[in-house]
Protein backbone atom coordinates (compact mmCIF):
# COMPACT_ATOMS: atom_id res chain seq x y z
CA UNK A 1 0.00 0.00 0.00
CA UNK A 2 2.94 2.35 0.64
CA UNK A 3 4.05 2.36 -2.99
CA UNK A 4 0.60 3.21 -4.34
CA UNK A 5 1.03 6.84 -3.28
CA UNK A 6 3.41 8.87 -5.44
CA UNK A 7 6.16 10.67 -3.58
CA UNK A 8 4.52 14.05 -4.21
CA UNK A 9 1.47 12.94 -2.20
CA UNK A 10 3.76 11.70 0.56
CA UNK A 11 5.46 15.10 0.46
CA UNK A 12 2.16 16.95 0.87
CA UNK A 13 1.26 14.68 3.78
CA UNK A 14 4.62 15.21 5.49
CA UNK A 15 4.55 18.98 4.88
CA UNK A 16 1.24 18.98 6.78
CA UNK A 17 2.69 16.78 9.54
CA UNK A 18 6.19 18.23 10.03
CA UNK A 19 6.06 21.55 8.18
CA UNK A 20 7.83 22.97 5.17
CA UNK A 21 11.41 22.03 4.52
CA UNK A 22 13.78 19.30 3.43
CA UNK A 23 12.80 16.91 6.24
CA UNK A 24 9.32 16.50 4.74
CA UNK A 25 10.90 15.77 1.36
CA UNK A 26 13.30 13.22 2.82
CA UNK A 27 10.44 11.42 4.58
CA UNK A 28 8.40 11.39 1.36
CA UNK A 29 11.27 9.90 -0.64
CA UNK A 30 11.99 7.32 2.07
CA UNK A 31 8.37 6.14 2.19
CA UNK A 32 8.07 5.82 -1.57
CA UNK A 33 11.46 4.12 -1.93
CA UNK A 34 10.74 1.55 0.79
CA UNK A 35 7.42 0.59 -0.79
CA UNK A 36 8.79 0.43 -4.32
CA UNK A 37 11.96 -1.53 -3.55
CA UNK A 38 10.15 -3.91 -1.17
CA UNK A 39 7.60 -4.81 -3.84
CA UNK A 40 10.19 -5.31 -6.58
CA UNK A 41 12.51 -7.30 -4.32
CA UNK A 42 9.61 -9.49 -3.21
CA UNK A 43 8.87 -10.25 -6.86
CA UNK A 44 12.56 -10.95 -7.55
CA UNK A 45 12.69 -13.39 -4.65
CA UNK A 46 9.53 -15.08 -5.91
CA UNK A 47 11.22 -15.77 -9.26
CA UNK A 48 14.28 -17.46 -7.75
CA UNK A 49 14.82 -20.98 -9.08
CA UNK A 50 13.62 -23.41 -6.40
CA UNK A 51 16.27 -26.06 -7.16
CA UNK A 52 19.09 -24.38 -5.18
CA UNK A 53 16.71 -23.69 -2.29
CA UNK A 54 15.51 -27.30 -2.27
CA UNK A 55 19.08 -28.60 -2.40
CA UNK A 56 20.25 -26.43 0.48
CA UNK A 57 17.09 -27.10 2.50
CA UNK A 58 17.58 -30.85 2.12
CA UNK A 59 20.81 -30.72 4.11
CA UNK A 60 19.01 -29.23 7.09
CA UNK A 61 20.08 -25.59 7.10
CA UNK A 62 18.17 -23.02 9.12
CA UNK A 63 15.87 -20.46 7.56
CA UNK A 64 18.47 -17.73 8.07
CA UNK A 65 21.22 -19.81 6.44
CA UNK A 66 18.94 -20.43 3.47
CA UNK A 67 18.36 -16.70 3.16
CA UNK A 68 22.07 -15.88 3.57
CA UNK A 69 23.50 -18.48 1.21
CA UNK A 70 20.77 -18.85 -1.42
CA UNK A 71 18.11 -16.13 -1.43
CA UNK A 72 20.41 -13.11 -1.06
CA UNK A 73 23.00 -14.23 -3.64
CA UNK A 74 20.28 -15.26 -6.11
CA UNK A 75 18.45 -11.93 -5.81
CA UNK A 76 21.45 -9.61 -5.34
CA UNK A 77 21.64 -8.48 -8.96
CA UNK A 78 17.95 -7.55 -8.90
CA UNK A 79 18.41 -5.58 -5.69
CA UNK A 80 21.44 -3.76 -7.09
CA UNK A 81 19.51 -2.85 -10.22
CA UNK A 82 16.52 -1.64 -8.18
CA UNK A 83 18.66 0.43 -5.84
CA UNK A 84 20.44 2.14 -8.73
CA UNK A 85 17.11 2.93 -10.36
CA UNK A 86 15.63 4.30 -7.14
CA UNK A 87 18.69 6.46 -6.49
CA UNK A 88 18.29 7.98 -9.96
CA UNK A 89 14.54 8.40 -9.41
CA UNK A 90 15.04 10.02 -6.00
CA UNK A 91 17.50 12.57 -7.35
CA UNK A 92 14.97 13.54 -10.02
CA UNK A 93 12.17 13.67 -7.45
CA UNK A 94 13.99 16.19 -5.26
CA UNK A 95 13.36 18.85 -7.86
CA UNK A 96 9.65 18.02 -8.03
CA UNK A 97 9.16 17.87 -4.26
CA UNK A 98 10.26 21.49 -3.95
CA UNK A 99 7.05 22.45 -5.72
CA UNK A 100 5.05 21.51 -2.64
CA UNK A 101 7.44 23.14 -0.20
CA UNK A 102 9.29 19.97 0.70
CA UNK A 103 12.67 21.65 0.24
CA UNK A 104 15.49 20.59 -2.00
CA UNK A 105 16.68 22.08 -5.25
CA UNK A 106 13.11 22.21 -6.55
CA UNK A 107 12.32 24.81 -3.91
CA UNK A 108 14.91 27.13 -5.42
CA UNK A 109 13.79 26.43 -8.97
CA UNK A 110 10.16 27.26 -8.23
CA UNK A 111 11.09 30.41 -6.30
CA UNK A 112 13.28 31.71 -9.12
CA UNK A 113 10.49 31.02 -11.59
CA UNK A 114 7.97 32.85 -9.37
CA UNK A 115 10.18 35.94 -9.39
CA UNK A 116 10.82 35.68 -13.14
CA UNK A 117 14.52 34.93 -12.64
CA UNK A 118 14.59 32.32 -15.39
CA UNK A 119 18.36 32.44 -15.81
CA UNK A 120 18.93 31.38 -12.19
CA UNK A 121 16.19 28.75 -12.46
CA UNK A 122 17.83 27.40 -15.62
CA UNK A 123 21.16 27.04 -13.79
CA UNK A 124 19.51 24.90 -11.11
CA UNK A 125 17.71 22.87 -13.78
CA UNK A 126 21.04 22.26 -15.51
CA UNK A 127 22.50 21.12 -12.19
CA UNK A 128 19.68 18.58 -11.84
CA UNK A 129 20.18 17.46 -15.44
CA UNK A 130 23.94 17.09 -14.94
CA UNK A 131 23.42 15.13 -11.71
CA UNK A 132 20.95 12.77 -13.38
CA UNK A 133 23.26 12.23 -16.37
CA UNK A 134 26.24 11.50 -14.10
CA UNK A 135 24.20 9.12 -11.97
CA UNK A 136 22.93 7.37 -15.09
CA UNK A 137 26.49 6.99 -16.41
CA UNK A 138 27.72 5.61 -13.06
CA UNK A 139 24.73 3.24 -12.93
CA UNK A 140 25.58 1.86 -16.35
CA UNK A 141 29.19 1.28 -15.26
CA UNK A 142 28.09 -0.47 -12.06
CA UNK A 143 25.57 -2.62 -13.92
CA UNK A 144 28.19 -3.58 -16.52
CA UNK A 145 30.60 -4.60 -13.78
CA UNK A 146 28.26 -6.59 -11.55
CA UNK A 147 25.45 -7.84 -13.76
CA UNK A 148 25.95 -10.18 -16.71
CA UNK A 149 23.37 -9.83 -19.46
CA UNK A 150 22.33 -12.67 -21.72
CA UNK A 151 21.82 -12.17 -25.45
CA UNK A 152 18.16 -11.48 -24.75
CA UNK A 153 18.93 -8.74 -22.20
CA UNK A 154 17.86 -10.74 -19.16
CA UNK A 155 19.91 -10.73 -15.96
CA UNK A 156 21.70 -14.02 -15.52
CA UNK A 157 23.98 -13.77 -12.49
CA UNK A 158 26.30 -11.45 -10.63
CA UNK A 159 29.94 -11.46 -11.66
CA UNK A 160 32.52 -12.69 -9.16
CA UNK A 161 35.18 -9.94 -9.07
Amino acid sequence: AIRTFPSILWAILFVIMVGLGPFAGVLAIIMYTIGFVAKLQYEAIETIDSDPMDAVSSIGVSKWQLIRYVVIPESASHLLSQMLYMFDYNVRQTSILGLVGAGGIGFYIINYIKFFEYGKAAVFMLVVLAAVLIIDWVSVKIRDKYIIKSQHGMEVTAKNN
